[in-house]
Parts: structure tokens; sequence; C-alpha cells
């Protein structure tokens, strides 16, 4: 969630013939999407597919994270990041609007107009959350925090409570996390990724699943 915003697009539009017989489910999101920070096999698009392949289920996550994006940038691209192919996206937006202190009320709209889209798609969404810190004040946060299981609800969305949280849903001291994050704080390291692809990935693949 770098506060300068990378222009550097990764959204790959062609895929390879195996890829193009596979689930494929949109990954919209900013930096922590995009792999900030990390060698490229690291992020959180390739280990995910990593886990899909070692798993043998046939899914491909393609990559639409923008570092720097907030979800007013996210929605603004997701018509062309999406294309035929597309059946399903995940939305990993929220953490800049939170960085730059942006009305909740603002980052609604934003993620209802995404999800308005996906909807008139017939897509499948997984909606992950973002918390507020406290220091906005207790009204902004929890504006902020309530949106996420709000609009779930509203679309019929699959919602996980917060991003951070599947590092570790229990822990309760940002110093626990330590480990498991780059020297900014912000984003995970490889191992942190690891983690939590190994919580988002079943969640991803239960989705996706027939019935799901």
């Amino acid at each position: 969630m770098r506060l300068g915003r990378n222009l550097v697009f990764t959204l790959a539009l062609s895929v390879s013939a195996a890829q193009a017989d596979s689930t494929r489910i949109l990954a919209l999101g900013d930096s922590l999407t995009a792999g900030y920070g990390l060698m490229d096999q690291d992020g959180l698009v390739p280990q995910l597919n990593a886990w899909f392949k070692a798993d043998g289920t046939d899914i491909t996550v393609v990559n639409a994270g923008v570092s720097g994006d907030t979800s007013a940038g996210g929605l603004s691209r997701l018509d062309w990041a999406l294309d035929d192919g597309i059946t399903a996206m995940m939305v990993i937006l929220g953490g800049n609007d939170l960085l730059r202190g942006i009305a909740p009320q603002a980052t609604r709209a934003n993620l209802d107009a995404i999800l308005q889209k996906a909807q008139a798609r017939g897509l499948k969404v997984l909606l992950v959350g973002m918390k507020a810190p406290g220091n906005f004040g207790p009204a902004y946060k929890e504006e902020f925090d309530r949106l996420y299981p709000e609009l779930a609800e509203t679309y019929g969305a699959r919602h996980i409570d917060s991003f951070f949280g599947l590092l570790d849903p229990d822990a309760t001291d940002p110093a626990a996390l330590s480990a498991f994050m780059q020297p900014d704080g912000i984003h995970p390291n490889a191992e942190g990724v690891k983690k939590i692809v190994a919580a988002l990935a079943p969640q991803i693949k239960d989705m996706l699943a027939p019935g799901g």
C-alpha cells in the first residue's frame, strides 16, 4: 500500500492454453496484491497459483494489483481488467484509503460500484476487508470497519473480515506479527504471504467449487 502510486500494472492479458482452461479469478487490489517489496515468486498471486498447482486445483489467479491504488483507482480500471475468461473476483482494496484518511462513505461508494459491476457480469466475489486504526477516531473506525460486511451481505459476496487477520486471527499485539512483515510494517514479507495464502487459498477454492 505505497503512498506513491506505482503505475506499473502487471496484469497479463495473454495466458497459456493451460491457463485458458482454468477457472480464472481476478485479484483486484493494491500493493498487497501486486507483491510490493517481494521477489516476483513471493508475491500473493504467484504464491496462490503455486498453492493451487500443488493442490491439483485448476484455478488461476490473475494479478490486477497496482501499488498505491485506492478503491477509486480499482474502480476506474475494473472494466478493462476484466476479460471474458474471468469467472470470479477477489477484491483487496481500502488500505490506501485508510492511509490517506479518505472518508469511509467514499470507500463504500467505490466498493459498492465494483460489486455492482461484478454482479452484472455474474461473477463470484470474495471481498477481503481492512480494519481502520484508531487514530482517526472511534466514529471513523466504526463506519469504515462495518462497510465490508454490509456490502458483502448486500451483494451475496464471500467475506473475509481482515486481510491482516489472515496472518493470525488471534493476534492482538501488532508486535506479534513483526516476524511476518517487511521493515515498513505495512507489507507482509515472503513468509507472511505464505501464511496468508495458507488461510486464503482454501476459501477461494471453496467459493469456486460447484455450488460454492
